[in-house]
């Protein structure tokens, strides 16, 4: 197996770490102290053709893979998780959603506009009673002539504060239980849709996360995506990828609180000599080393698996597992090599430290994420690596 990354993989990267490096980094810290969102940064990755990696050409995407897209959430998150979780939630959860599973009109109307920056994607899966329990959701669409009658709530959205289009899950048969959902593409400025104020978060601070409320929401018959009552399939299919491409923002912050550690440890001297010349702190330095690789490269082995079969549950479920739990563990190593200092705000690995605890929480925690691999272990009764 080869993760090299190719030579149009590598201009890419390069792209993105130049714009990490020289625009978000500006306004990284202003993020978490104010929730602020920079828009203006949103809308020039738009420019820059990387909102829609997966998205084809003729669509305004960039018409590359599930590789590309993780090089884009890693790098960003380098600087700012919070705006990498929002790109992704936009880029992977809506715009490659909708490449996907969208007829040939909604894909025309809706990819454009979500490729451009001009509008925001959220996905609106998750409800207040029903966290890792999704599909027991309680949100309903009933048809009624040439549309839907749309009513429930979600939470915990990303982008919902800022999105124009939500991809809603809903129950159209709701006496089928999970075989009664069907997906449906939602303006957001409709009639009776109405948001919560953005929650405050302990981390992931300017990626705006909210509540949605549908009241009798009208939705043409023309926007349910695929088929109705079948959306059970959209929701499944696009968790593997989901997943693997949410961990790539682990793997960024795991590389960055590292390197914060070991510039600190290089140059900090306790006791007449540099703290790197401990063994102590040097245990520390090498995990986070082999951590971060093996976060890497689980994560890339997952893409690749996934590129060959779109629901590739277990690498996908090993990925994010390991990737965000070794993420939290790498941040808050490197506060602890940083002592009083790490704990301070001017050395940001305080925040890498809050922003990665989410994604042992979201796109399904890490025990749900345990049960996936375990299950799939037992139905086989052995390993295949």
């Amino acid at each position: 197996m080869d993760f090299t990354f190719n030579e149009d993989q590598k201009l890419i990267q390069q792209t993105i770490r130049d714009f990490a490096e020289t625009e978000l980094a500006k306004v990284a810290e202003k993020m978490d102290k104010e929730d602020y969102w920079p828009h203006d940064l949103f809308v020039q990755m738009g420019e820059l053709g990387l909102l829609g990696p997966t998205v084809p050409e003729e669509y305004g995407g960039a018409g590359t893979d599930y590789i590309v897209q993780a090089i884009i959430l890693e790098e960003l998150a380098k600087v700012s998780p919070a705006f990498a979780l929002s790109i992704g939630a936009h880029s992977n959860l809506v715009l490659d959603n909708i490449r996907r599973n969208a007829n040939e009109e909604q894909k025309k109307k809706y990819l454009p506009k979500l490729c451009s920056g001009e509008w925001i994607g959220a996905l609106c899966l998750t409800e207040p009673q029903h966290g890792s329990d999704a599909l027991g959701m309680e949100t309903t669409a009933r048809r009624e002539g040439d549309h839907y009658i749309l009513n429930g709530s979600k939470t915990f959205i990303t982008n919902a504060p800022l999105a124009q289009l939500g991809i809603v899950y809903a129950k159209t048969r709701p006496e089928l239980g999970a075989k009664g959902i069907s997906a449906f593409l939602v303006e957001l400025e409709s009639e009776g849709v109405t948001r919560g104020k953005p929650m405050d978060k302990m981390g992931m601070r300017g990626s705006k996360t909210g509540e949605l409320f549908f009241d009798d929401v009208k939705v043409p018959t023309e926007n349910l995506m695929g088929v109705e009552n079948e959306g059970r399939k959209i929701v499944m299919s696009g968790l593997s990828a989901e997943r693997a491409t949410l961990a790539a923002i682990s793997v960024g912050i795991s590389q960055r609180a590292a390197d914060i550690a070991l510039k600190y440890a290089l140059e900090r001297e306790q006791f007449g000599q540099k703290i790197a010349n401990f063994q102590m702190i040097q245990d520390k330095l090498a995990n986070m080393y082999v951590e971060a690789q093996a976060s890497r490269l689980l994560v890339y082995w997952a893409l690749t698996e996934i590129g060959r079969d779109h629901r590739a549950n277990v690498p996908a479920a090993a990925s994010i597992y390991y990737a965000a739990e070794k993420s939290t563990k790498i941040a808050l190593d490197a506060i602890q090599i940083l002592g009083g200092y790490g704990y301070m705000k001017e050395y940001q690995v305080e925040r890498f430290a809050r922003d990665a605890k989410l994604l042992e929480i979201g796109a399904g925690t890490s025990e749900i994420r345990k049960l996936i691999i375990a299950k799939d272990l037992i139905r086989k009764g052995k390993f295949e690596l």
